[in-house]
């Protein structure tokens, strides 16, 4: 082995220096023995990057090695930039979602703006154009002004990022809590399709072929983001501003276009976003997934600033840039193609046959090191995982009794207006969803439809997840978040297909939370074995803590479903007069977790709802039957705020039509051991509100029958304008929509000032 030598200026590695690397005595000592030497600068920042928990999952790869990430419909599972199933005629859909939680808690605009484009780009490196965006965001409580800070930047990047590249942004989620006051969520996802046939990976091969970075030159910023993103944020956290990266959207559709071209071509063998970790992470990783080695000659590389040493460009985040793997003889056709597209494309290095990762300054060696070995020896950690006995203690509590309960009637306002449940209109109306003329149910709906262009069938997408449940909970919040997902794909009419997961934890040397992270991780593989939906990839993002403690654990599911026929997705929302309202599913008094404790005691604890796997099934194979049989005007689920809510929502229609449509509901034969506030807002799993034409409401009852589902038929679709009727056996709602409308899509704005 050639003895690597240090970058002149390079500083001498120390045990602070190693710390500061985020290394632990015993990483250095692993490192040290696998070299046989001490490291080099360069060396040190490689490992720290690569073995940071980030890259590595040092604590959870046991874990996830649990969930099913197998079936007929997957063509590419965990292990690539994104997963991949199959879809009819030769199609396929790319999907992934990952975290940029630490850059947004400190650069909220940039943090989420390339949030976005990185994965963007992990989609289209799959040879997958970009069809679909989707989010799933968590803030600290609105009264405080960092926290309205934090919400206004991150959706403004969010919005810039994908408007300008011109990818619809479909759905997702936001959601509010305590926890997230010191430490926001910022989840992005993206869906893409390609042809089954036309799937490339990111796996170096060839002798002699050559790697060529493409696109953006290289820059200080985004210096050490991974291992910035495993670590906890503190008081001096807001010093890491300069290491978020910096997104340039246009560049980014040039390169999204240069990169499928380049796919298509048959000039390149191998393609790799240089995501976290920069450079090292793509070309390491490229190499141990093809068995080979890679030297670099890192004064190759174009660089955007003076006098950047061989540790900044190894480890720069600077965005906009991919590596590919092109055939020896293919360097000129690669780079006339880059040029088309307005971008550099330089050759750096070569594909060797010694397994060794080299990078070289000319022609002094800086890095040298095991390929294989600097991927897979890693420690991994079996730490112990415990439940904080107060969370079991929270679980047997309830709220303290109110010296008035407040009428129904006067709770529903109140959750309407809540931000956990209030219209995310503030949020989506400045997203694009609408640009490439395929979206077929836009933001607002229960999931995303977009249809498949010169094919009749669509696609359903979302995300979900719900953090009261996951912390009273783990091992239901895992299954809910799945289910949930499922049910909100299911009402558009698609089959569920397979997940993608963020799972957003504090530090798992905490045995607290490795315990709610196994427990929630149970649930969802439990809840994708009954659904049939492998997980195919993701994201998980430890180390969410700030001085104040860690984040409530928040898994975070991204689903995608089939649409037979994307002409008969179905709406959420009422739209006819006379229709047939039927409940779906059974409710039972379950209140803990709810939002109606969280807004009338300010109370977040007991029992959450219990989910009912087959039971979700079936509910599923209800909602996409009876779709497919073109049954139903509008389905929508029971979720945060109950069958109250869910009623309303139906009720009150899309967030840009004028008005909505009265519904008249009788629930006095249904839930009949329920008092009022039970009936109305306990967020029992396992249930829809459907509404139909009268000519098809004994089919309905009838495929409820054949699929056993319960459905209860409990009224009908008043006049445009008119009044939200709900009778039950102790209470009786009324409200106007209008009234209900002005409530739910005023309440987030006004919060933000607008």
């Amino acid at each position: 082995m050639t003895r690597a030598v240090p970058f002149p200026g390079d500083p001498p590695i120390t045990p602070e220096l190693v710390r500061d690397h985020n290394l632990t005595d015993q990483e250095y000592g692993l490192i040290e023995a696998l070299l046989g030497r001490a490291p080099t600068f360069a060396e040190l920042g490689v490992f720290s990057a690569l073995w940071s928990e980030h890259c590595s999952y040092k604590h959870s790869r046991p874990i996830l090695q649990t969930f099913p990430t197998a079936g007929p419909q997957v063509v590419q599972g965990p292990g690539e930039n994104a997963g991949v199933l199959r879809l009819p005629d030769g199609w396929a859909v790319a999907f992934k979602i990952e975290s940029h939680n630490h850059p947004s808690a400190v650069e909220p605009y940039q943090g989420a703006a390339t949030g976005v484009g990185g994965i963007l780009r992990d989609v289209f490196t799959m040879g997958a154009r970009p069809v679909a965006l989707l989010n799933s965001l968590r803030f600290g409580p609105l009264e405080d002004a960092r926290n309205r800070y934090l919400l206004a930047g991150v959706v403004r990047g969010v919005g810039d990022y994908g408007n300008c590249v011109g990818v619809p942004t479909l759905g997702g989620e936001v959601d509010f809590g305590r926890s997230y006051s010191g430490n926001p969520l910022v989840n992005a996802m993206c869906v893409g399709l390609l042809r089954e046939a036309d799937l490339i990976t990111a796996a170096a091969h060839g002798v002699g072929n050559v790697l060529v970075v493409v696109g953006s030159s290289t820059g200080r910023d985004g210096i050490h983001g991974a291992s910035f993103a495993s670590e906890e944020l503190t008081h001096a956290s807001e010093r890491r501003r300069p290491q978020v990266q910096v997104g340039d959207p246009f560049t980014e559709k040039l390169l999204l276009e240069a990169s499928l071209e380049l796919i298509a071509s048959g000039h390149i063998v191998a393609i790799q976003d240089m995501g976290a970790a920069g450079l090292t992470s793509s070309s390491a990783e490229m190499a141990a997934k093809g068995g080979v080695g890679v030297e670099i000659d890192l004064s190759r590389v174009p660089t955007r600033e003076p006098g950047m040493t061989p540790y900044e460009i190894l480890l720069s985040e600077s965005q906009e840039r991919m590596l590919v793997v092109a055939k020896a003889d293919r360097v000129a056709d690669v780079q006339a193609i880059a040029a088309k597209w307005e971008l550099t494309a330089k050759p750096i290095g070569r594909v060797t046959d010694d397994g060794m990762y080299r990078a070289t300054w000319k022609e002094q060696v800086v890095v040298e090191i095991p390929g294989r070995r600097l991927i897979d020896d890693c420690p991994v950690y079996h730490l112990e995982a415990r439940e904080d006995p107060a969370v079991a203690e929270l679980r047997r509590g309830t709220p303290h009794p109110a010296s008035r309960i407040p009428h129904p009637a006067d709770v529903l306002l109140t959750l309407l207006d809540h931000p956990a449940i209030a219209s995310k209109r503030w949020v989506y109306e400045q997203y694009d969803s609408t640009v490439q003329a395929s979206t077929v149910i836009a933001p607002g709906g229960d999931a995303g439809v977009i249809r498949v262009r010169e094919a009749e069938f669509g696609l359903a997408v979302t995300t979900d997840g719900n953090s009261r449940y996951v912390a009273l909970d783990p091992y239901e919040g895992g299954k809910a978040a799945v289910v949930e997902a499922a049910r909100n794909v299911a009402c558009t009419g698609g089959r569920p297909l397979g997940i993608t997961d963020c799972l957003n934890f504090g530090s798992p040397e905490r045995p607290s939370v490795l315990y709610q992270f196994r427990e929630a991780c149970r649930g969802i593989a439990d809840a994708c074995r009954v659904l049939e939906t492998p997980v195919t990839g993701g994201n998980v993002s430890f180390y969410n803590e700030s001085p104040s403690g860690a984040v409530d654990p928040t898994p975070v599911i991204g689903m995608v479903g089939l649409l037979a026929r994307a002409d008969r997705a179905v709406p959420s929302h009422a739209r006819s007069p006379g229709d047939v309202v039927f409940v779906l599913g059974e409710t039972q008094a379950e209140l803990g977790g709810s939002v109606l404790w969280e807004a009338l005691h300010g109370f977040v604890g007991g029992v959450p709802p219990r989910v009912d796997l087959a039971a979700e099934r079936r509910l599923v194979d209800f909602l996409v039957a009876g779709a497919e049989r073109a049954l139903f005007r509008s389905a929508h689920d029971c979720s945060q705020g109950g069958l109250g809510v869910a009623l309303a929502e139906v009720a009150m229609s899309g967030p840009y039509d004028d008005t909505g449509f009265g519904l008249d509901v009788d629930l006095t034969t249904y839930g009949l051991r329920l008092a009022a506030l039970e009936l109305l807002f306990s967020e029992s799993h396992g249930r829809a509100v459907v509404t139909c034409q009268p000519a098809r409401a004994a089919a309905v009852v009838a495929l409820a029958q054949e699929l056993g589902v319960l459905a209860h038929r409990a009224g009908t679709v008043g006049e445009r304008g008119g009044a939200l009727r709900l009778r039950l056996r102790d209470a009786r709602v009324e409200h106007p929509v209008d009234r209900l409308r002005e409530v739910y899509f005023s309440g987030l704005a006004r919060r933000m000032g607008d």
